[in-house]
């Protein structure tokens, strides 16, 4: 009795075991939540439950436990390859992990960004060399929040960032090796991370100990990038703006006035100086609202450790050499002189 018993216990825990598993390969052949092609990049060094919680995310893949269990029945866990991909409408758990495990869409790409490029600026740079469009970029640079684009990382740099203030200014130049058809949520992680690499803690700490916020910071360091060339040039403007707004004074940057306009004038016209724009620092004493493009290390560095000098005014040749006056009525003669 008791031996019969136990072979019917044996025989339904057989049969619910064989039940569940003939379920658990339904529902990783099923179809999936996708409804339109899309593509997905994997970062190298990513582990299986990152990439499951990324493909959740994404809208790739519902449950992720059906992903990680898949790949370790059928042995993919280590052949997942970095690249990006793109997921077929309705692919379901067996053939995303037969995509990512094959060969990536496209290769990488090298895109420059040069020194106090804007965000469109970028933004056409990278659509150009096929990493993202250029919609998607600005609309993910827009974000005022960086936990909506890096939801796992956390800048120490932004954290006095004000609450409407977007992330241009944090997108540091320099030369990218981005795939194809990226996400933007990795793309602007990539920019973000590279400014905390490139931008030493130490910088940081000088800015706010010159009690001043390191937006406010960032903000001047993108006019500077417009206004000087050299390291040492633009630590004396960086001193001439930082007096300039201790006393009250109006910035007076023709970048300003240029970044309203749209243009490159070495002297903005009368008309371009009248144009209303909180952006424009002859009308308005105090810092811009935001930074007004996205500065250099250099620039950044200057504004953390301004030249402390007489000067009060300044003015860059046709050639790109900037010179320094000390007073008002100097500053016209020079003007008279160079421009």
């Amino acid at each position: 009795m008791v031996k019969r018993l136990i072979l019917s216990v044996v025989a339904v825990l057989l049969i619910a075991g064989i039940s569940a598993v003939i379920v658990f390969f339904r529902m990783a052949g099923a179809p999936g939540p996708l409804v339109d092609a899309k593509p997905v990049t994997i970062v190298s060094g990513m582990g299986v439950k990152l990439i499951a919680k990324q493909l959740q995310a994404d809208g790739v893949i519902v449950r992720p436990f059906i992903f990680e269990t898949t790949t370790a029945l059928d042995g993919s866990r280590s052949s997942f390859q970095a690249g990006t991909f793109t997921i077929p409408a309705r692919a379901s758990v067996n053939k995303v992990i037969e995509i990512l495990t094959a060969k990536p869409d496209a290769d990488e790409v090298t895109v420059r960004i040069p020194e106090s490029a804007t965000a469109k600026e970028i933004a056409t740079l990278l659509d150009s060399a096929g990493v993202i469009d250029a919609s998607s970029f600005l609309a993910a640079v827009a974000s005022t929040d960086s936990r909506t684009v890096a939801p796992d990382s956390t800048y120490d740099f932004l954290r006095d960032k004000p609450m409407m203030a977007t992330l241009e200014g944090y997108l540091f130049p320099d030369t990218y090796r981005f795939f194809k058809r990226a996400t933007a949520a990795h793309v602007v992680k990539k920019f973000l991370d590279t400014f905390e690499s490139k931008v030493a803690s130490t910088v940081l700490q000088d800015i706010r100990a010159s009690g001043h916020t390191v937006f406010e910071a960032v903000t001047l360091a993108s006019i500077i990038d417009m206004e000087v060339r050299t390291d040492t040039d633009r630590a004396i403007a960086a001193g001439i703006f930082w007096k300039r707004l201790e006393i009250g004074m109006a910035l007076q940057s023709d970048a300003t006035v240029n970044y309203v306009t749209g243009k490159q004038a070495l002297q903005p016209t009368n008309v371009d100086l009248s144009t209303s724009s909180p952006y424009n620092t002859y009308q308005n004493r105090g810092l811009p609202p935001g930074p007004i493009g996205n500065p250099s290390l250099s620039a950044i560095r200057a504004v953390a450790n301004p030249q402390a000098s007489a000067y009060l005014y300044f003015l860059h040749k046709p050639d790109g050499t900037t010179v320094f006056s000390q007073t008002f009525e100097e500053h016209v003669a020079n003007k008279q002189k160079y421009l």
